[in-house]
């Protein structure tokens, strides 16, 4: 029998907010700052802000637009992250909530329930807490019996998430539930123009289990790396107020060039690799469901693996979820999978590749059964 995803779930907030919206947005809080400080500007003392264009976000990134958690926190420029409802601890909370929803469409297309599955992986970049794990609250609201927790390797987490279901089955389990709830407004600088455009919201979920009679995609091999880099960094942490620091300064942040530079190479050889061990030709790949970064950073990729003329040919081989979701870290090869899983026939492979801080990098190699 092999271990196969079987199902996936998707959910995303209502709120919905345009290009324009977000650039409208900071461009009056650029005209702000920069008339309030006019003074240490002129002096040199302060750099002026630079505003920004719907035109270059979609140029830069392929963003079009993205899902919130709330947007008029958001686009308020006095405010500029979202204006969320504190919970009390008897109350779900926003992150778990999240998760339930998607997970419950993913067991309903698994055609499983609570009582089959062992295991529950929250992996995400962007944990709302530090304890108790909120895989766990995820499992108690669900009604699953055996143990859960949290994993977080940035973007990967979700091909990590994986592994570690593929593991734990091989180590006894019936199924797993992995779930990766991305609320990655929360951390977003909204006062920046090189990244204020980039995260959307959203909560993914997926069934792991081993069957030879259930359909899906079964995994054929996972390789994993990691290799430290500060080019994508969150300073934010519990020992900020201990460090007497400004935790406001501690978000995401990225030298952009420098990853799109190193990363790309990196993921083409991991998976070029992969697939030289398992005697498949890049061309023979029905689809590469990459990390939804950056839609230059995926055609690069796609370019160095099957070469130039067959990428701009075959765009559909990476299929391209990030102009409507934006940005969703860990959970963006999820939503791929979820939307085109259509589009593979049953014998034709995929792969399954995140990429992120770390620097991190996940390659799962499936076979549609």
């Amino acid at each position: 029998m092999g271990i196969r995803i079987t199902g996936t779930g998707l959910y995303h907030p209502e709120d919905i907010i345009t290009n324009q919206e977000l650039v409208d947005s900071l461009n009056a809080y650029v005209e702000r700052y920069n008339e309030d400080n006019a003074e240490k500007i002129a002096a040199g003392e302060l750099e002026a802000l630079r505003g920004s264009s719907a035109e270059f976000i979609e140029k830069a990134s392929g963003v079009k637009r993205r899902y919130v958690s709330e947007k008029t926190g958001i686009l308020d420029i006095n405010r500029l992250r979202p204006n969320l409802r504190e919970r009390s601890n008897d109350e779900l909370s926003i992150q778990a909530e999240w998760g339930v929803a998607a997970a419950k469409q993913a067991m309903e297309n698994a055609g499983v329930t609570a009582e089959d599955i062992d295991v529950v992986i929250l992996s995400c970049s962007n944990l709302q807490r530090a304890y108790p794990a909120v895989a766990i609250e995820i499992q108690t609201a669900l009604g699953i019996q055996g143990y859960a927790y949290d994993m977080n390797v940035a973007c990967s987490a979700a091909t990590f998430g994986i592994k570690q279901a593929f593991d734990t089955i091989k180590a006894g389990a019936r199924r797993v539930l992995l779930v990766n709830v991305e609320i990655t407004s929360g951390h977003t600088d909204f006062r920046s123009r090189d990244c204020h455009f980039i995260f959307g919201d959203v909560a993914t979920a997926s069934i792991i289990e081993e069957t030879e009679t259930k359909a899906g995609f079964e995994v054929l091999d996972i390789n994993l790396f990691t290799q430290f880099s500060n080019n994508i960094r969150n300073n934010f942490g519990f020992l900020n107020p201990s460090e007497t620091t400004n935790a406001d300064d501690k978000r995401f942040s990225q030298d952009g060039r420098k990853v799109f530079k190193e990363v790309c190479p990196l993921v083409a050889k991991m998976i070029a690799k992969q697939l030289v061990k398992n005697e498949i030709e890049p061309t023979n790949v029905k689809r590469f469901w990459l990390h939804q970064a950056n839609a230059s950073m995926n055609e690069l990729v796609l370019k160095l693996l099957v070469g130039k003329e067959v990428a701009e040919a075959k765009p559909e081989l990476v299929p391209i979820i990030l102009d409507e979701f934006a940005n969703t870290s860990s959970a963006g090869v999820i939503i791929a999978l979820h939307r085109t899983a259509n589009e593979v026939n049953d014998g034709e492979y995929g792969v399954l590749c995140s990429f992120g801080a770390g620097y991190s990098v996940g390659s799962i190699l499936v076979q549609k059964k």
